[in-house]
């Protein structure tokens, strides 16, 4: 299936959405849309701007926010395939020539301190947040293994939780400071593996965790939780620090509630209710069908 056919589809089923009473829905774009900045770095069948802005028109008719994903930073390659921007410009790379054909490695990252970087994503988010008519975005920076590597002549040996903030902030420094928008994150990195034991998935155990004092508070942290716990300890903490947190579960029903449970007993105003993920769990058409997202609108309308 396309991408252009995902966006299709999508756009199909969000009165079905809104009459559950979801009122916001974030699209991961990435590299799918046909950009007209850096045409070399669309992905093959992207979504194209007419397709966008009947998906735009449906969220708005439904009273639906509808925010755009671009991955940054880490989640440049999947398996065997590198994705666009380091399949292009493979001197971005955190880890150049190094990894041949992806293996030992989850995914690739790009540089966080080459001066080319910057300008050729922003110029992709600018695009991005136009066509959305957005006026927040979503930056990914989840499951980032690959930095401060010694490979990277740049970042060799600096401080990762430095090199992560610095990432951070460029981009909110580009989003939020100059184009006025809302940053959304995965919070991941910015959990110590060393202080709560989640694993090093869902938490940071490669030194990039000290990176959540020294970014903006006004950042909105997306902290995904996909098992059943008793307690969340990321949630409290990422309050406690000032940070606005939308808890996000994936396909495991029991953990979807564990998980609104424990954030509804929070009682804080800085908690914004509850982000179903899906990540290909169920297809696009069955979205208004799954579990999950029955039971969340079901105890949060």
């Amino acid at each position: 299936m396309t991408t252009g056919d995902k966006t299709e589809q999508l756009t199909e089923v969000v009165g079905e959405l809104a009459k559950l009473g979801i009122n916001v829905i974030i699209a991961e774009v990435n590299y799918g849309y046909e950009y007209q900045s850096h045409p070399e770095l669309q992905a093959s069948n992207p979504s194209k701007k007419e397709q966008i802005k009947r998906l735009v028109a449906q969220c708005r008719e439904h009273n639906i926010r509808l925010i755009p994903q671009f991955q940054c930073l880490g989640h440049q390659s999947w398996r065997k395939h590198t994705f666009p921007l380091l399949a292009k410009y493979p001197q971005f790379d955190e880890t150049l020539g190094q990894y041949l054909g992806n293996e030992g490695i989850y995914c690739r990252s790009w540089c966080p301190l080459n001066p080319e970087v910057n300008p050729v994503v922003f110029s992709l988010m600018d695009e991005l947040t136009a066509v959305f008519e957005a006026d927040a975005l979503h930056v990914g920076m989840d499951e980032v293994f690959l930095i401060g590597e010694d490979a990277c002549p740049r970042c060799r040996g600096k401080d990762k939780a430095e090199l992560f903030a610095r990432a951070v902030n460029d981009y909110h420094k580009h989003l939020v400071k100059k184009h006025k928008l809302e940053m959304l994150m995965w919070g991941d990195r910015l959990i110590d593996a060393r202080k709560i034991d989640y694993g090093k998935w869902e938490s940071s155990a490669n030194d990039t965790a000290g990176a959540i004092d020294l970014i903006p508070k006004d950042i909105i942290i997306c902290d995904w939780h996909y098992e059943t716990r008793d307690t969340y300890a990321s949630i409290p903490m990422f309050l406690e620090k000032g940070f606005r947190v939308w808890p996000a579960s994936w396909r495991k029903l029991e953990a979807t509630k564990a998980l609104i449970a424990y954030s509804r007993s929070l009682n804080n105003s800085n908690m914004l209710g509850h982000l179903n993920t899906t990540w290909g769990a169920v297809p696009i058409k069955e979205l208004a069908k799954f579990e999950p997202i029955l039971y969340a609108t079901s105890c949060l309308r």
